[in-house]
């Protein structure tokens, strides 16, 4: 997520970090490798000048030239100026309306829209405990309606069905009709897409609105289309009166024109985030957190918000009370601790959110083919083994790797980690497993701020 310009930028940024002085000569030269980071990434024209004035100006003011570190005063000043042209803080959905409060969900055919608002529901269902309900009005694109049927009942939503035959407008009244009814508190509508915008796709946006009067007006916004999906917010901002946007793809775009140019360009404030293909790969948009996920920062508050969310709390308990009674850990608590990192997205989700981590590790996806090689191994031990490694010897190594379809090398390598994640569990035996290891990262700076002062 966002390889390109984070790389660029940062090769700029520390060049300026060991400054201990900057004329205006060096300030213009190093601005001029941000404006070609920022173009080569696809941000719109007008964003890029926008901000390069902006950090000229305060480069050149006091508070950088009168500064002990003016490299550090630059590298700070061009953080604070990514998150203002971001949008400076998340903006939550505005669900404080008698119910049901309506979503209507707008977008490009091809963006990612219907799976767009199956994760939305399964977001607003799980994370703000409303009761949530889908409908479709796209009675253009073949199996529209069965891909939202089919994505309600896989996330334990309530689906309010509508017929190809009926127009968007009668769908809709049906559905807020069904949604009074059934005491429904939140109703997200999926609109219709089309390959290109026309006069037809904005009429029939135009009377869906009229109609539902929704709360949240959301307009997804394919990540890897760049300044071309910018364009289009643009054209149904000046149609609609979107409330905001949602990025989808984001796992997939390098660059990241798209998030740095949507709320500059629109005015509208970017509220989520599409992060991978499940249905739970939906977050909050934090300008602070991806502005310093760019300079190379990492993004550890969200990390440890995955962490606490997404690992097994009663399972990281029990692992905790066992280290604190003095048991050892066992390779079956190795083996759990590797699929908590899979549930939580893998290496490159890891890495990706540690500051000045992802381009020094080892390559990601060659990081999360070995985890599943790892948990092959063990899977392949007797559960004896598991608890007392120390029995295994060459003709157990030999019998686990043919199990296992590996090398006795890749078993003898898996026992010297899980050696050193022993020892390593045992400092931690009175913190707590994984969580205290991402809050020790949390700790080196104070939260939504970047580590520098």
């Amino acid at each position: 997520m966002f390889e390109t310009i984070s790389e660029r930028l940062g090769n700029v940024l520390k060049n300026l970090r060991g400054q201990g002085r900057l004329t205006e000569e060096n300030i213009a030269t190093s601005l001029r490798e941000v404006r070609m980071a920022l173009l080569e990434a696809d941000v719109a024209l007008p964003v890029v000048k926008d901000f390069i004035e902006k950090v000229r100006q305060r480069a050149l003011g006091k508070e950088v030239l009168t500064s002990l570190t003016p490299g550090q005063a630059v590298i700070k000043i061009v953080y604070q100026e990514l998150v203002q042209m971001m949008g400076e803080s998340n903006a939550a959905l505005d669900l404080n309306t008698r119910p049901p409060a309506i979503i209507l969900v707008a977008g490009l055919q091809g963006s990612g829209k219907t799976t767009t608002v199956a994760k939305l529901a399964r977001y607003i269902k799980e994370n703000l405990d409303r009761k949530v309900a889908v409908t479709s009005c796209d009675v253009y694109r073949p199996a529209a309606i069965d891909q939202l049927q089919a994505l309600a009942a896989g996330i334990g939503v309530e689906f309010i069905p509508g017929n190809p035959d009926q127009q968007p407008v009668a769908i809709a009244s049906q559905a807020m009709e069904t949604g009074r009814k059934h005491f429904i508190d939140v109703l997200l509508v999926d609109s219709a897409g089309r390959l290109h915008i026309d006069d037809a796709m904005m009429l029939e946006l135009k009377q869906l609105h009229e109609v539902l009067q929704p709360v949240e007006t959301l307009f997804v916004i394919d990540s890897m289309m760049g300044q071309d999906a910018v364009n289009a917010a643009r054209v149904f901002n000046a149609t609609l009166p979107l409330t905001g946007t949602i990025l989808s793809k984001v796992d997939g775009d390098a660059r990241g024109g798209a998030a740095l140019s949507v709320r500059h360009i629109t005015g509208k404030p970017v509220k989520f985030m599409g992060t991978g293909e499940k249905t739970s790969a939906l977050a909050p948009f934090h300008p602070d957190r991806i502005a310093s996920r760019i300079l190379g920062m990492g993004d550890v508050l969200s990390l440890i918000e995955e962490v606490e969310k997404k690992t097994d709390q009663r399972k990281a308990g029990k692992l905790a009370r066992k280290l604190q009674q003095g048991k050892r850990f066992s390779l079956e608590d190795f083996r759990e601790q590797l699929q908590q990192m899979r549930t939580m997205g893998g290496l490159g989700n890891i890495l990706d959110k540690l500051p000045g981590l992802p381009a020094q590790v080892m390559d990601a996806d060659r990081g999360n083919q070995e985890f599943i090689k790892l948990e092959a191994i063990i899977n392949s031990m007797t559960p004896v083994e598991r608890r007392k490694p120390d029995l295994i010897n060459g003709s157990r190594k030999k019998r686990i790797a043919a199990g296992s379809g590996t090398q006795i090398q890749d078993v003898n390598r898996l026992l010297k980690q899980f050696s050193q994640m022993q020892k390593m569990m045992k400092r931690l035996s009175k913190k707590g497993g994984m969580q205290s290891m991402v809050r020790g990262l949390g700790g080196k700076f104070p939260p939504g701020t970047p580590p520098f002062r």
